[in-house]
């Protein structure tokens, strides 16, 4: 074969892998072909989703020294091409995965990018067999690296064997390792909720405990069910070294491949009468809350000497650890000594608390935004529904009381007053309804968490979502439950709740409790009636649906707002913009004031999160008033919803999927006669039709929203057109009436006549698939290879349709 006609897989399998394997690169150590970067951004427009293919990356071959330690980026264009075509793709991927070489090819020889500048030289033309070696390019990156023997050492140590890092995982990991290998003391990793922050720590742990670097490690965290969880999961690998810094913990049930529960106990590294520390485990794992207090004897950590740790991972670090009065704190003071690695979705930055100034800046950052744009988060949409009283106000009329006779202060009353200072009876049973109308028209039994203000309004909302809900909790109690922290039956149901094979619960309504530390993998509504000013609780709450579970079928998830805390969106320090916000008008389905701060987030001794007690009816010192008035009878309505996506360019813009539509079909196509003629010369109009959902026109989605079961060409015609639709069954006709196939015989002919009454009833897919033949009414007129025989054969079949389809379309006369 000439060397023009070769694609880029001949190139690579002819040219590319012979000259890496001369140069001593194996396919089994070394090489990873079509390594994939980011699988692209998930596109939400309406109910539908896909990935853009877009924004995926996939790097040809990257080059490692060994598995999870990559050192090179190749990139393959065909013949066609240039030698150094691939450098800018090649440059990216390796930017991406933190390497200084970059090579691309065509087949003819490399194009070398050395960003080491080893011998000055930058970019350099290598015959195909001047590629260099393996020992040569790693000789080089340490070099580069400034490495000495020993830091090489535990660098270059073994990756647990596990599931395969992505590439931002990689970069966490290989960048703490070497950054503590080199002798640095305080490092802080910034990862999105649903990133593997548990994951990243456990190969960042395992790789500094194998080398000998770390020999005693501590893993502090805030939460019982991430400690229990991790030991049984990620940390798994270490069962035998590792303890749980606690005098009792309950078995963790785990459900193998067949369904079969088994109860897994921990150890624990504390005795349960006397309390002593077991101090020959390597590993240890512990609530921050499990090793401080204010007596003495609580203060377990202090059972080990201050230079017993050498390395000590802190999950959640933007919460207690960062304050310099934290009891969490004093752990990490008392260890000073130690190596201190800060883990967080969400650095906390004020006046009195600060991550950086104890980690000091992030060794590695990996954002919501870009966890949303590689496609590795799930993108969300937000509904926002303004209430009449919260929007407008509420003023009580002239010596109004409230219903337990307290007179009302005469001020307007706005959403920044609701549930905090006015109880409005009325306004819990309108969210209530809101939230039950979405689930009704997307997924009644989609796992939703309520954000409430304080204890005492989530009672109220478990109430008021029951009875919005009373078919389905008649039968299921646990339907909707409330999770708070003063309810030990509710918070027994968290576990159940965030399990991605449990049914139920299916509604938890909280307040604080579930703003954090809360692996809700398949959430996918979460509903704000809480006042949010703070960044990090708002990131916390984002981060409970950020997870993406397709396989369960949770692409995206949906933040519906009665707050406005998704005004929070306008803030420059968010970094992960929703793709759309809705605000439907007073009437129209959900489906698609200066705000408060927040009460302390300090935690409660059991770890969990202290709540925002109930303060109906309390009296302040000051007044003879409640803290809050209840008020009951006064109406409540919607104001006003919308919705909000994201373009192409990041901005969020009020528009509906007709406007998009419209939009992206005006750019792509100059005009209707140039979409026209693509129309037609398209030898599969089904192959059209993808490439455009490719390119975010959804046609079912648009479809429901025009309201009309039209054929896509006509539907499109319509919205980006403003032409006049036909019915796919008009059109059938108007080529019936034509008779255009009388040089057909009979048979031939009635198949051609039922393609049309085929596609007058489920469109131009059915009738290209190559199963059609196998579908009523074809089998009745013979098999499949007498009816394309009927015309002929094959190619003769396929003229048959494709004129079929030009008269379908043709101009109207």
């Amino acid at each position: 074969m000439h060397p023009t006609r070769l694609s880029e897989t001949d190139i690579c399998d002819q040219c590319i892998t012979p000259a890496l394997q001369r140069a001593g690169w194996s396919v089994q150590q070394h090489i990873l072909r079509e390594y994939t970067l980011r699988p692209g951004r998930v596109v939400v427009r309406g109910q539908a989703a896909h990935r853009d293919k877009a924004s995926m990356l996939r790097a040809d071959y990257v080059l490692f020294h060994k598995p999870n330690v990559p050192l090179a980026v190749v990139e393959a264009k065909d013949a066609k091409h240039s030698v150094g075509a691939g450098m800018p793709q090649a440059i990216q991927y390796a930017e991406l995965l933190g390497v200084p070489f970059s090579f691309a090819s065509n087949g003819d020889g490399f194009v070398f990018r050395d960003a080491t500048l080893s011998d000055g030289v930058l970019e350099r033309d290598l015959t195909l067999d001047q590629f260099p070696t393996p020992a040569e390019l790693w000789a080089k990156y340490c070099a580069w690296k400034g490495w000495t023997p020993a830091v090489e050492h535990i660098a270059a140590t073994d990756y647990a064997p596990s599931k395969t890092p992505r590439y931002y995982q990689l970069g966490a990991i290989n960048r703490t390792v070497e950054a503590i290998a080199a002798g640095q003391n305080r490092v802080l990793l910034v990862m999105a909720t649903g990133t593997g922050k548990t994951y990243t720590a456990f190969q960042i742990i395992w790789r500094l405990w194998k080398s000998g670097a770390k020999k005693r490690i501590l893993f502090l965290a805030d939460r019982n069910i991430l400690i229990d969880q991790t030991m049984v999961n990620d940390f798994r690998p270490f069962k035998g070294a590792m303890a749980k810094l606690s005098p009792h913990a309950k078995g963790v049930e785990r459900v193998d491949t067949q369904g079969q529960v088994t109860i897994e106990d921990l150890d624990l590294a504390v005795n349960k009468t006397t309390k002593v520390v077991d101090k020959s485990y390597e590993i240890y794992l512990s609530l921050y809350q499990a090793v401080t207090g204010t007596q003495e004897e609580r203060n377990i950590y202090k059972q080990f000497s201050p230079d017993f740790f050498d390395l000590i991972v802190v999950d959640e670090c933007h919460r207690g650890s960062a304050a310099e009065d934290s009891a969490w704190r004093d752990i990490l003071t008392y260890f000073a000594s130690a190596t201190q690695i800060g883990l967080t979705a969400t650095p906390k930055e004020t006046e009195d608390v600060s991550n950086i100034d104890y980690f000091g800046e992030p060794l590695y950052t990996y954002s919501l935004k870009q966890g949303i744009e590689d496609g590795y988060l799930a993108p969300y949409k937000v509904v926002r529904v303004d209430l009449d009283k919260d929007t407008f106000g509420w003023r009580p009329t002239e010596g109004q009381c409230d219903k337990f006779g307290h007179l009302i202060e005469d001020r307007i009353y706005t959403g920044a007053d609701m549930n905090r200072r006015l109880v409005m009876e009325q306004r819990d049973a309108v969210v209530a309804a809101k939230i039950t109308e979405y689930l009704q028209a997307t997924d009644r039994y989609a796992k939703t968490i309520v954000f409430c203000e304080d204890i005492e309004h989530a009672e109220r909302m478990r109430k008021a979502l029951s009875n919005a809900n009373a078919d389905l909790c008649a039968k299921e109690p646990k339907y909707v439950v409330q999770i708070t922290g003063d309810n030990v039956e509710g918070k027994r149901e968290l576990d159940n709740f965030i399990d991605p094979e449990k049914t139920y619960p299916v509604i938890a309504v909280t307040s604080k409790l579930m703003s954090t530390g809360v692996d809700a993998q398949t959430c996918k509504l979460i509903v704000l009636d809480q006042t949010i000013k703070s960044m990090t609780l708002f990131k916390q709450i984002i981060g409970r649906g950020t997870r993406l579970r397709e396989d369960l079928g949770k692409s995206w998830f949906t933040i519906l707002d009665f707050k406005r805390a998704t005004e929070l969106f306008a803030d420059p320090s968010f970094d992960g913009e929703p793709v759309q916000v809705y605000a439907p008008q007073p009437g129209e389905p959900v489906a698609p004031p200066p705000p408060a701060e927040l009460p302390s987030t300090a935690s409660a001794p059991d770890g969990w999160p202290t709540e925002p007690a109930a303060t109906v009816g309390l009296i302040t010192a000051e007044e003879d008033a409640p803290r809050k008035y209840i008020v009951d009878g006064i109406p409540v309505a919607v104001a006003r919803e919308r919705v909000q996506y994201l373009n192409a360019q990041g901005k969020l813009i009020t528009e509906s999927l007709r406007d998009y539509t419209r939009i992206n079909l005006l750019k792509k196509y100059d005009s209707l006669d140039q979409f026209l003629q693509t129309w037609q010369q398209a030898d599969r109009k089904a192959a059209l039709l993808a490439e455009l959902e490719a390119e975010g026109v959804l046609i079912d989605a648009l479809a429901a929203e025009v309201g009309k079961d039209l054929d896509p060409f006509d539907l499109l015609l319509h919205v980006a057109y403003d032409q006049p639709p036909l019915t796919r069954r008009e059109r059938a006709q108007r080529v019936k009436k034509r008779s255009v196939f009388t040089q057909y015989g009979p048979v031939a002919r009635k198949v051609l006549d039922a393609l049309l009454d085929k596609y007058a009833d489920e469109g131009i897919a059915t009738i290209e698939s190559n199963e059609v033949f196998k579908l009523q009414p074809f089998t009745d007129l013979g098999s499949p290879v007498e009816l394309v025989r009927s015309f002929g054969g094959r190619p003769q079949y396929l003229s048959a349709l494709h004129t079929l389809e030009r008269e379908l379309y043709a101009p109207s006369a």
